[in-house]
């Protein structure tokens, strides 16, 4: 065989030889099939999310039961604010850091973007709009606005609900308390002072003080 029978030509005008080809088209058809594999490998993973069965549960969320089916990933953040509509419980960070989803469990702070729904079930879920009578602002809440414990306002929510949580525990706080009740929570337009003054004015509004 001629050395140029033996050369085949590819369309850039580089020479590969026969054998140099047949290597070439055997790799990528590999190439091809496994990516091809990984596909379906993926789809499949895919399917099996989107088709996951929900799980029943009822939520006593702000004294109203709600009944539902929800799937064991979802998040109490994505329920309350994606499914309920109870949109004044923020997302922040999403992980744990920031405070801005925080609602009360039982009474307890905790991040909402943390805590699965089917974990909350049984217990009393209170979030911001729970501590309003009507469209009368609950005292933490007005606490806040007399002392302009906010600028863009994003992690208000969850401010007002570590403080609401601190003055159910301990009614007196020290300022050191009130520290500590929402070292949980960043403001990052670094509102700390007023926010300090708003969880002192809140207790005294509690207690009955003058408005």
């Amino acid at each position: 065989m001629s050395k140029d029978d033996e050369r085949h030509q590819c369309a850039c005008g580089k020479g590969l030889t026969r054998r140099q080809f047949l290597t070439t088209a055997g790799a990528g058809a590999l190439v091809v099939a496994a990516s091809g594999q990984l596909g379906k490998e993926g789809a499949a993973s895919a399917a099996v999310i989107r088709s996951g069965e929900g799980s029943k549960v009822t939520l006593l969320i702000n004294s109203k039961k709600f009944e539902m089916l929800v799937e064991p990933r979802w998040s109490l953040l994505h329920v309350l604010r994606e499914e309920l509509g109870f949109t004044a419980t923020k997302e922040g960070c999403g992980r744990g850091e920031c405070g801005a989803c925080t609602v009360l469990i039982d009474g307890v702070p905790r991040y909402s973007c943390m805590t699965l729904a089917v974990e909350a079930e049984g217990a009393e879920i209170t979030t911001v709009e729970g501590l309003m009578k009507g469209e009368e602002l609950g005292p933490v809440q007005m606490a806040f606005v007399e002392h302009d414990a906010f600028q863009c306002g994003y992690c208000t929510p969850g401010q007002i609900m570590a403080v609401e949580a601190l003055l159910r525990k301990e009614p007196h706080p020290t300022p050191e308390q009130i520290r500590h009740g929402v070292s949980g929570n960043l403001c990052r337009c670094g509102t700390y002072s007023h926010i300090f003054e708003a969880a002192k004015r809140a207790a005294d509004l509690k207690r009955g003080g003058a408005r």
